[in-house]
Protein backbone atom coordinates (compact mmCIF):
# COMPACT_ATOMS: atom_id res chain seq x y z
CA UNK A 1 0.00 0.00 0.00
CA UNK A 2 2.69 2.33 0.60
CA UNK A 3 4.50 1.56 -2.25
CA UNK A 4 1.19 2.18 -4.00
CA UNK A 5 0.73 5.95 -2.42
CA UNK A 6 4.27 6.30 -2.98
CA UNK A 7 4.16 5.43 -7.09
CA UNK A 8 0.79 7.59 -7.14
CA UNK A 9 2.08 10.89 -5.46
CA UNK A 10 5.00 10.38 -7.58
CA UNK A 11 3.23 9.65 -10.95
CA UNK A 12 1.03 13.08 -10.10
CA UNK A 13 3.79 15.44 -9.39
CA UNK A 14 6.68 13.82 -11.61
CA UNK A 15 4.51 13.36 -14.59
CA UNK A 16 1.46 16.14 -14.82
CA UNK A 17 4.04 19.00 -15.73
CA UNK A 18 5.35 17.46 -18.29
CA UNK A 19 2.09 15.84 -19.64
CA UNK A 20 0.39 19.45 -19.67
CA UNK A 21 3.08 20.86 -20.93
CA UNK A 22 2.96 18.58 -24.04
CA UNK A 23 -0.77 19.00 -24.83
CA UNK A 24 -0.55 22.03 -24.34
CA UNK A 25 1.95 22.23 -27.10
CA UNK A 26 -0.09 20.31 -29.35
CA UNK A 27 -3.30 22.29 -28.67
CA UNK A 28 -1.15 25.78 -29.33
CA UNK A 29 -0.77 24.38 -33.25
CA UNK A 30 -3.45 25.96 -35.09
CA UNK A 31 -3.31 23.27 -38.09
CA UNK A 32 -2.44 20.04 -35.70
CA UNK A 33 0.34 19.08 -37.51
CA UNK A 34 1.04 16.27 -35.49
CA UNK A 35 -1.40 12.55 -35.79
CA UNK A 36 -1.92 11.49 -32.51
CA UNK A 37 -0.68 8.00 -33.50
CA UNK A 38 2.78 10.10 -34.29
CA UNK A 39 2.54 11.33 -30.72
CA UNK A 40 2.02 7.77 -29.32
CA UNK A 41 5.05 6.36 -31.23
CA UNK A 42 7.42 9.41 -30.48
CA UNK A 43 6.61 8.68 -26.39
CA UNK A 44 6.98 4.95 -27.34
CA UNK A 45 10.31 5.39 -28.97
CA UNK A 46 11.10 7.62 -25.73
CA UNK A 47 10.15 4.90 -23.33
CA UNK A 48 12.29 2.16 -25.21
CA UNK A 49 15.40 4.79 -25.64
CA UNK A 50 15.12 5.39 -21.63
CA UNK A 51 15.05 1.58 -21.56
CA UNK A 52 18.50 1.40 -23.42
CA UNK A 53 19.70 4.24 -21.88
CA UNK A 54 19.19 2.51 -18.33
CA UNK A 55 21.34 -0.59 -19.80
CA UNK A 56 24.49 1.72 -20.95
CA UNK A 57 24.44 3.38 -17.76
CA UNK A 58 24.42 0.44 -15.94
CA UNK A 59 27.53 -1.21 -18.14
CA UNK A 60 29.04 2.23 -17.44
CA UNK A 61 28.79 1.83 -13.70
CA UNK A 62 29.97 -1.81 -14.03
CA UNK A 63 33.22 -1.08 -15.62
CA UNK A 64 34.17 0.93 -12.98
CA UNK A 65 32.81 4.47 -13.99
CA UNK A 66 32.66 7.44 -11.32
CA UNK A 67 28.86 8.11 -10.45
CA UNK A 68 29.43 12.52 -10.64
CA UNK A 69 31.60 11.55 -13.91
CA UNK A 70 28.42 9.55 -15.36
CA UNK A 71 25.76 11.98 -14.16
CA UNK A 72 27.67 15.04 -15.27
CA UNK A 73 29.26 13.88 -18.61
CA UNK A 74 28.64 10.67 -19.99
CA UNK A 75 25.27 9.98 -18.96
CA UNK A 76 24.02 12.72 -20.90
CA UNK A 77 25.92 11.96 -24.06
CA UNK A 78 24.35 8.51 -23.84
CA UNK A 79 20.78 9.55 -23.10
CA UNK A 80 20.75 12.84 -25.66
CA UNK A 81 21.96 10.33 -28.33
CA UNK A 82 19.54 7.86 -27.91
CA UNK A 83 16.57 10.37 -27.87
CA UNK A 84 18.32 11.93 -31.21
CA UNK A 85 18.42 8.73 -32.44
CA UNK A 86 14.39 8.39 -32.45
CA UNK A 87 14.25 11.89 -33.69
CA UNK A 88 16.40 10.95 -36.34
CA UNK A 89 13.42 8.21 -37.32
CA UNK A 90 11.14 11.02 -37.53
CA UNK A 91 12.83 13.16 -39.76
CA UNK A 92 14.65 10.46 -42.29
CA UNK A 93 10.74 9.04 -42.61
CA UNK A 94 9.51 12.47 -44.01
CA UNK A 95 7.34 11.97 -40.59
CA UNK A 96 7.90 15.98 -39.86
CA UNK A 97 7.07 18.72 -41.80
CA UNK A 98 7.81 21.88 -39.94
CA UNK A 99 9.60 23.49 -37.01
CA UNK A 100 6.01 23.04 -35.39
CA UNK A 101 6.22 19.44 -35.40
CA UNK A 102 9.38 18.77 -35.09
CA UNK A 103 9.56 20.64 -31.72
CA UNK A 104 6.17 18.64 -30.70
CA UNK A 105 7.34 15.17 -31.68
CA UNK A 106 11.09 16.03 -30.10
CA UNK A 107 9.41 17.11 -26.61
CA UNK A 108 7.23 14.21 -27.11
CA UNK A 109 10.23 11.72 -27.45
CA UNK A 110 11.65 13.17 -24.32
CA UNK A 111 8.52 13.58 -22.47
CA UNK A 112 8.61 9.03 -23.08
CA UNK A 113 12.01 8.98 -21.51
CA UNK A 114 11.29 11.31 -18.72
CA UNK A 115 8.03 9.14 -17.82
CA UNK A 116 10.49 5.37 -18.14
CA UNK A 117 13.27 7.46 -16.09
CA UNK A 118 10.60 8.57 -13.06
CA UNK A 119 8.85 5.24 -12.72
CA UNK A 120 12.06 3.92 -12.16
CA UNK A 121 12.75 6.37 -9.42
CA UNK A 122 9.22 5.28 -7.93
CA UNK A 123 10.49 2.04 -7.29
CA UNK A 124 14.36 2.61 -6.65
CA UNK A 125 13.71 5.67 -4.19
CA UNK A 126 13.29 4.38 -0.78
CA UNK A 127 11.38 7.91 0.70
CA UNK A 128 10.61 9.73 -2.32
CA UNK A 129 9.09 13.72 -0.67
CA UNK A 130 6.64 15.56 -2.70
CA UNK A 131 9.51 18.34 -2.91
CA UNK A 132 11.45 15.75 -5.22
CA UNK A 133 9.09 14.77 -7.21
CA UNK A 134 7.93 18.51 -7.99
CA UNK A 135 11.40 19.04 -8.73
CA UNK A 136 11.62 15.74 -11.16
CA UNK A 137 8.16 16.52 -12.74
CA UNK A 138 8.88 20.42 -13.41
CA UNK A 139 12.71 20.15 -13.78
CA UNK A 140 13.92 16.56 -15.05
CA UNK A 141 10.83 15.51 -16.89
CA UNK A 142 10.60 19.22 -19.14
CA UNK A 143 14.22 19.07 -19.20
CA UNK A 144 14.70 15.73 -21.49
CA UNK A 145 11.59 17.14 -23.22
CA UNK A 146 13.32 20.50 -23.93
CA UNK A 147 16.66 19.19 -25.03
CA UNK A 148 14.92 16.83 -27.76
CA UNK A 149 12.94 19.89 -29.04
CA UNK A 150 15.79 21.94 -29.06
CA UNK A 151 18.07 19.26 -31.13
CA UNK A 152 14.96 18.80 -33.19
CA UNK A 153 14.44 22.47 -33.81
CA UNK A 154 17.96 22.85 -34.88
CA UNK A 155 17.80 20.01 -37.27
CA UNK A 156 14.81 21.25 -38.91
CA UNK A 157 16.06 24.99 -39.82
CA UNK A 158 18.96 23.20 -40.90
CA UNK A 159 16.32 20.95 -43.19
CA UNK A 160 14.60 23.70 -43.91
CA UNK A 161 17.30 25.85 -45.37
CA UNK A 162 18.50 22.76 -47.99
CA UNK A 163 17.56 19.67 -48.75
CA UNK A 164 18.99 17.45 -46.03
CA UNK A 165 21.13 18.50 -43.04
CA UNK A 166 24.02 17.01 -42.66
CA UNK A 167 26.48 15.57 -40.19
CA UNK A 168 27.56 19.18 -39.49
CA UNK A 169 24.13 20.16 -38.48
CA UNK A 170 23.80 16.48 -36.38
CA UNK A 171 26.81 17.10 -34.53
CA UNK A 172 25.99 20.82 -33.33
CA UNK A 173 22.67 19.58 -32.67
CA UNK A 174 23.26 16.54 -30.51
CA UNK A 175 26.22 19.04 -28.95
CA UNK A 176 23.36 21.83 -27.80
CA UNK A 177 21.13 19.39 -26.53
CA UNK A 178 24.07 17.47 -24.69
CA UNK A 179 25.34 20.65 -22.85
CA UNK A 180 21.77 21.83 -21.75
CA UNK A 181 21.24 18.09 -20.15
CA UNK A 182 25.09 18.46 -18.81
CA UNK A 183 24.46 22.04 -17.14
CA UNK A 184 21.27 21.15 -16.05
CA UNK A 185 22.79 18.24 -13.99
CA UNK A 186 25.56 20.08 -13.00
CA UNK A 187 24.22 23.32 -11.85
CA UNK A 188 24.69 24.16 -8.00
CA UNK A 189 21.26 25.94 -7.48
CA UNK A 190 18.11 24.64 -5.84
CA UNK A 191 16.53 22.19 -7.93
CA UNK A 192 12.97 23.52 -7.81
CA UNK A 193 15.03 26.77 -8.80
CA UNK A 194 16.51 25.10 -11.77
CA UNK A 195 13.06 23.96 -12.66
CA UNK A 196 12.04 27.35 -12.58
CA UNK A 197 14.15 28.86 -14.73
CA UNK A 198 13.71 26.25 -16.81
CA UNK A 199 9.92 26.29 -17.31
CA UNK A 200 10.85 30.34 -18.17
CA UNK A 201 12.67 30.05 -20.77
CA UNK A 202 10.89 27.21 -22.43
CA UNK A 203 7.37 28.41 -22.84
CA UNK A 204 9.68 31.18 -24.25
CA UNK A 205 11.58 29.53 -26.70
CA UNK A 206 8.26 27.34 -28.09
CA UNK A 207 6.56 30.32 -28.68
CA UNK A 208 9.13 32.20 -30.94
CA UNK A 209 9.22 28.47 -32.32
CA UNK A 210 5.15 28.39 -32.87
CA UNK A 211 5.49 32.18 -34.49
CA UNK A 212 8.32 31.95 -36.79
CA UNK A 213 6.92 28.20 -38.16
CA UNK A 214 3.12 29.75 -38.25
CA UNK A 215 4.12 32.22 -40.38
CA UNK A 216 6.54 30.48 -43.00
CA UNK A 217 3.45 27.45 -42.95
CA UNK A 218 1.01 30.59 -43.92
CA UNK A 219 3.66 31.78 -46.43
CA UNK A 220 4.18 28.12 -47.70
CA UNK A 221 0.45 27.36 -48.45
CA UNK A 222 -0.05 30.39 -50.38
CA UNK A 223 3.04 29.64 -52.48
CA UNK A 224 2.44 26.34 -53.15
CA UNK A 225 -1.48 27.02 -53.42
CA UNK A 226 -1.05 29.44 -56.34
CA UNK A 227 1.67 27.17 -58.15
CA UNK A 228 0.37 24.25 -57.85
CA UNK A 229 -3.21 25.28 -59.45
CA UNK A 230 -1.52 26.87 -62.00
CA UNK A 231 0.29 23.68 -63.06
CA UNK A 232 -2.13 21.48 -62.61
CA UNK A 233 -4.91 23.69 -64.74
CA UNK A 234 -2.12 23.81 -67.75
CA UNK A 235 -1.93 19.91 -67.28
CA UNK A 236 -5.74 18.99 -67.05
CA UNK A 237 -6.35 21.80 -69.71
CA UNK A 238 -4.17 20.05 -72.23
CA UNK A 239 -2.58 23.50 -72.03
CA UNK A 240 1.18 22.17 -71.24
CA UNK A 241 2.92 23.24 -74.81
CA UNK A 242 5.00 26.12 -74.82
CA UNK A 243 5.37 26.51 -71.00
CA UNK A 244 7.92 25.12 -68.80
CA UNK A 245 6.16 22.19 -67.95
CA UNK A 246 5.81 21.40 -71.35
CA UNK A 247 9.23 22.25 -72.98
CA UNK A 248 10.57 19.93 -69.57
CA UNK A 249 8.64 16.98 -70.65
CA UNK A 250 9.93 17.95 -74.83
CA UNK A 251 12.98 17.27 -73.39
CA UNK A 252 12.07 13.89 -71.43
CA UNK A 253 10.32 12.59 -74.75
CA UNK A 254 14.27 12.49 -76.27
CA UNK A 255 14.84 10.02 -73.67
CA UNK A 256 11.85 8.26 -72.57
CA UNK A 257 9.26 5.60 -74.14
CA UNK A 258 6.11 7.73 -74.76
CA UNK A 259 4.45 5.74 -72.51
CA UNK A 260 6.45 6.47 -69.75
CA UNK A 261 6.15 9.98 -70.37
CA UNK A 262 2.62 9.63 -70.14
CA UNK A 263 3.10 7.90 -66.97
CA UNK A 264 5.59 10.58 -65.84
CA UNK A 265 2.48 13.66 -66.29
CA UNK A 266 -0.07 11.48 -64.66
CA UNK A 267 2.26 10.87 -61.88
CA UNK A 268 2.51 14.63 -61.67
CA UNK A 269 -0.90 15.22 -61.88
CA UNK A 270 -2.16 13.14 -58.88
CA UNK A 271 1.07 14.40 -56.64
CA UNK A 272 -0.42 17.77 -57.08
CA UNK A 273 -4.26 16.82 -56.51
CA UNK A 274 -2.89 15.21 -53.23
CA UNK A 275 -0.67 18.41 -52.27
CA UNK A 276 -4.02 20.88 -53.04
CA UNK A 277 -5.90 18.26 -50.96
CA UNK A 278 -3.43 18.64 -47.91
CA UNK A 279 -2.95 21.95 -48.00
CA UNK A 280 -7.47 22.22 -48.05
CA UNK A 281 -7.05 20.34 -45.20
CA UNK A 282 -4.38 22.39 -43.19
CA UNK A 283 -6.42 25.21 -43.84
CA UNK A 284 -9.42 23.92 -42.74
CA UNK A 285 -7.81 22.85 -39.71
CA UNK A 286 -6.26 26.58 -38.74
CA UNK A 287 -9.89 27.55 -39.23
CA UNK A 288 -11.28 25.22 -36.48
CA UNK A 289 -12.69 22.88 -38.92
CA UNK A 290 -11.30 18.53 -39.10
CA UNK A 291 -12.75 17.87 -42.33
CA UNK A 292 -13.53 14.11 -42.66
CA UNK A 293 -11.22 11.24 -44.03
CA UNK A 294 -12.15 11.25 -47.95
CA UNK A 295 -12.27 7.76 -49.72
CA UNK A 296 -10.94 9.65 -52.95
CA UNK A 297 -7.80 10.61 -51.21
CA UNK A 298 -6.79 6.60 -50.81
CA UNK A 299 -7.38 6.09 -54.07
CA UNK A 300 -5.43 8.83 -54.94
CA UNK A 301 -2.13 7.56 -53.08
CA UNK A 302 -2.70 4.26 -54.25
CA UNK A 303 -2.20 5.61 -58.12
CA UNK A 304 0.35 7.35 -57.03
CA UNK A 305 2.55 4.61 -55.76
CA UNK A 306 1.57 2.74 -58.27
CA UNK A 307 2.66 4.86 -60.80
CA UNK A 308 6.15 5.31 -58.93
CA UNK A 309 6.68 1.59 -59.43
CA UNK A 310 5.72 1.77 -62.87
CA UNK A 311 8.10 4.82 -64.01
CA UNK A 312 11.08 3.56 -61.55
CA UNK A 313 13.83 5.31 -60.15
CA UNK A 314 15.27 6.62 -62.77
CA UNK A 315 11.28 8.23 -63.72
CA UNK A 316 11.68 10.18 -60.45
CA UNK A 317 14.41 11.11 -60.69
CA UNK A 318 13.79 12.99 -63.99
CA UNK A 319 10.57 14.24 -62.85
CA UNK A 320 11.71 15.43 -59.88
CA UNK A 321 12.51 19.29 -61.23
CA UNK A 322 8.54 19.54 -61.72
CA UNK A 323 7.63 17.75 -58.56
CA UNK A 324 8.22 19.03 -55.59
CA UNK A 325 10.23 17.13 -53.06
CA UNK A 326 11.05 18.70 -49.81
CA UNK A 327 10.10 18.12 -46.67
CA UNK A 328 6.72 19.67 -46.37
CA UNK A 329 5.78 18.10 -49.62
CA UNK A 330 6.93 14.56 -48.51
CA UNK A 331 5.14 15.23 -45.69
CA UNK A 332 2.24 16.19 -46.74
CA UNK A 333 1.79 13.25 -48.64
CA UNK A 334 2.72 11.08 -45.44
CA UNK A 335 -0.07 12.57 -43.85
CA UNK A 336 -2.96 12.31 -46.01
CA UNK A 337 -1.80 8.28 -45.81
CA UNK A 338 -2.01 8.36 -42.07
CA UNK A 339 -4.98 9.84 -42.55
CA UNK A 340 -6.55 7.50 -44.93
CA UNK A 341 -5.53 4.54 -42.91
Amino acid sequence: MRLLQDFMGGYALGFAPVLLFLGGLRLMDSFKLVHARTLALALSLGAAAAGAAYLANRAALGLGLDPALLTRIVGPCIEETLKAACLLWFMRGDRVGFLVDAAIVGFAIGTGFSLVENLYYVGALADPTPALWLARGLGTAVMHGATTAILAIVLKTFEDRGARFGAFALVLALALAIGVHAAFNGLPFHPLLTSAGLLILMPLLMLGVFDRSERLTRAWLVTGFDTEIDMLEQIVDSEVHGTAVGRYLETLQRRFDPMIVADLLCLLRVHLELSLRAKGILIARAAGVELPPDPVVRAGLDELRYLERTVGPTGRLAIMPLRRTESRDLWQIMMLDQRAK
